[in-house]
């Protein structure tokens, strides 16, 4: 009787030992991500490559919810959730940002970048403005960790009831900023009235006449359905959307360090791909913009555009006490 009253104890240890196991192998760590935009864009794309490889390289160890088309809020909002990790990751613009990260703003100059091409080897891994901008979190005391800078598109103007074909075009037109000083300050320099409004309110301050002319990548412009309220596209690029992906302080204090450089690894592999999938975007998009939502495309001549904005540049990032950026990242 004892021995069979010993085994009954080693079988029910066993099993719920094994229970205890598959419990602990059935509770993976959940990383909620947040997108503004929606799809297509790259940002979507960039959320669904990072959760496909963080999720196959932990082997289920750690699970990636997206919340894209600010689900979760507006980017100046999640920031702050991200500092209480009510909120793990984002991937957005660094215009967004220029409340919690006033140096972002240097990134928002117009003419900054030539093409989408040297962008990573002027801000990505590795480089000294992206150790920059890591260490500005850190002394800014946010609550995020900067995992990579990237981009994600040209960003271009498009308007209501004008087709722009030179600066003079722009004139008097009230036109929808971010709520970065120097976008406002840049605009006013074109002679154009900026008025600040939240992405998520575009369409309606459109729509109500609040603005009559906004810039944006083209593929935020199509996915938000912008044509039908400012039919009339310039592609004046200029500036190339700069985003960066970033995490909760208290996320990455609660990773392993193996955890912590496959997040890494696959939020420069995200990067890469947002830049690839905003050359493949802007290509398609302007052809079916034109061909299938009768979107007005003009090709203005740059060259004036990058004559009033040159002149601005220095002298803006003076402005905003911004001229270490501004050396770092034109050096």
């Amino acid at each position: 009787m004892e021995l069979t009253r010993r085994k009954a104890i080693g079988i029910s240890a066993g099993f719920l030992a094994l229970l205890g196991a598959g419990a602990a192998q059935a509770a993976p760590i959940k990383l909620r991500i947040h997108t503004l935009v929606k799809s297509p864009h790259p940002y979507n794309d960039m959320a669904a490559a990072f959760k496909a490889q963080v999720e196959a390289e932990s082997n289920g160890e750690l699970v990636v919810e997206i919340f894209d088309s600010g689900q979760l809020g507006q980017d100046p909002a999640v920031i702050g959730e991200m500092g209480f990790g009510t909120i793990d990751l984002m991937i957005s613009t660094t215009s967004n940002a220029v409340q919690q990260v006033p140096e972002y703003a240097v990134l928002n100059l117009p003419y900054m970048f030539n093409s989408l091409d040297e962008v990573i080897p002027r801000i990505g891994p590795g480089t000294a403005v992206e150790a920059h901008f890591q260490e500005v979190y850190v002394n800014r005391g946010i609550g995020m960790r900067l995992l990579a800078l990237g981009a994600s598109g040209t960003r271009n103007i498009s308007t209501q009831n004008i087709a722009v074909t030179s600066p003079e075009d722009l004139r008097g037109l009230r036109m929808r900023t971010t709520q970065a000083p120097i976008d406002a300050e840049t605009w006013a320099s074109y002679g154009m009235l900026p008025v600040s409004v939240a992405w998520g309110e575009v369409y309606a301050a459109l729509q109500t006449g609040v603005a009559n002319a906004l810039e944006s990548s083209l593929s935020g412009y199509a996915g938000s359905k912008l044509y039908e309220v400012a039919p009339n596209l310039a592609l004046t690029e200029h500036l190339l959307q700069i985003n960066h992906i970033s995490i909760s302080d208290i996320t990455w204090n609660r990773l392993s360090e193996d955890m912590r450089a496959l997040v890494q690894k696959a939020a420069i592999a995200a990067n890469q791909l947002g830049v690839d999938k905003a050359r493949e975007y802007d290509t398609s998009l302007v052809e079916s913009l034109a061909n299938d939502y009768g979107v007005a495309v003009t090709r203005p001549d740059k060259a004036p555009f990058i004559a009033v904005a040159e002149p601005l540049q220095a002298k803006l990032a003076a402005d905003m006490n911004l001229s270490a950026e501004y050396t770092l990242l034109t050096n």
